[in-house]
């Protein structure tokens, strides 16, 4: 009985231990579950939670992408539209070369925007807000002079990759979830990625101890735009259509997601975890403000305000 106590109390001081804001994540998650599902009659229907599921896929890799570059005190606000320029490219790219190389190439243009970026970031020291608000306005420049029109696709193949599911869950939901198991282990497991941890808590102490900076941090940008990249090619096998004008504003998702997890803006904190709770979360106030028709003027607000209280929360408990 004393070993019983003891180790409750035990378990109440390691949770009474814990910055407040690890735990309102999950409080306010559990609490959204149990407001959707009293408010809504359609929320807990199968075709509703497969179509969540569906749609934070694309923010779930973007917002993966962009905590890689925000643990190196870094932001890239061309994720938007390097996904328009895979999604346009690899419809351009179908019909010249097989499926899977059309789509390998897409996503390989998209990875070369980041190393474009990573490079001068780390070789010019250029603030990465200046070089990638560049990158944003000539990339989504470059995806005009492909198309100007939206691109349909008709490929079976190339659409049963966003249609596919294994049983109740969508086989891009999967790969997503797969993505961040994978980050996971690279960032913790890896010397790549824990110098890209350790980049944003202190760059010049790194540096001294004889790790390549520029590399690491050109690294990032590379791993944010293929993530990008990828989520444009998805997007247009899931809804069979990609406009030039695709992806605007994605970036405040994807940086609103990471905060919301426990990202720092400028570098010394973040986690998969976090950033995936924190996708989680905004899809689901999405998908509530979806089914009560607020207008996406309104979810814009919204989110913009989030982002601002997250970011003022954490630095309260700092």
């Amino acid at each position: 009985m004393t070993e019983r106590s003891a180790a409750i109390s035990g378990s109440r001081a390691r949770l009474a231990a814990l910055p407040w804001s690890d735990l309102a994540l999950p409080i306010v998650f559990l609490v959204l579950l149990a407001v959707a599902a009293v408010s809504s009659d359609t929320f807990l229907t199968q075709n509703n939670i497969s179509n969540l599921l569906r749609q934070i896929v694309i923010n779930g890799l973007l917002s993966l992408g962009m905590l890689v570059v925000i643990l190196t005190g870094g932001i890239d606000l061309s994720v938007g539209a390097v996904a328009a320029l895979a999604a346009i490219l690899v419809g351009q790219l179908m019909p010249v070369v097989p499926l899977p190389a059309a789509i390998l190439l897409a996503i390989a243009v998209a990875g070369l925007v980041g190393l474009i970026n990573g490079a001068i970031i780390a070789r010019f020291k250029i603030a990465p807000f200046i070089v990638t608000l560049g990158a944003l306005s000539a990339v989504r420049g470059l995806v005009y002079v492909i198309s100007e029109t939206p691109v349909v696709y008709s490929d079976p193949d190339f659409l049963r990759i966003g249609s596919a599911a294994l049983g109740p869950v969508p086989l891009i939901t999967l790969l997503m979830v797969a993505a961040y198991l994978v980050m996971s282990f690279f960032l913790n497991r890896t010397t790549p990625g824990r110098a890209i941890i350790a980049i944003g808590g202190n760059e010049e102490a790194v540096r001294l101890a004889g790790i390549n900076v520029r590399l690491n941090t050109t690294l990032a940008y590379v791993i944010c735009a293929t993530l990008a990249g990828t989520a444009g090619v998805i997007l247009a096998s899931r809804v069979g259509i990609a406009q030039p004008s695709v992806g605007a504003g994605w970036e405040l998702d994807a940086i609103a997601a990471c905060v919301i997890g426990g990202a720092i803006l400028g570098g010394g904190g973040g986690s998969v975890r976090g950033t995936f709770a924190g996708v989680l979360v905004l899809g689901l106030i999405s998908n509530l403000l979806n089914l009560f028709n607020v207008q996406s003027y309104y979810q814009q607000i919204f989110k913009g305000a989030l982002i601002v209280l997250a970011v003022l929360a954490r630095r309260k408990e700092s």
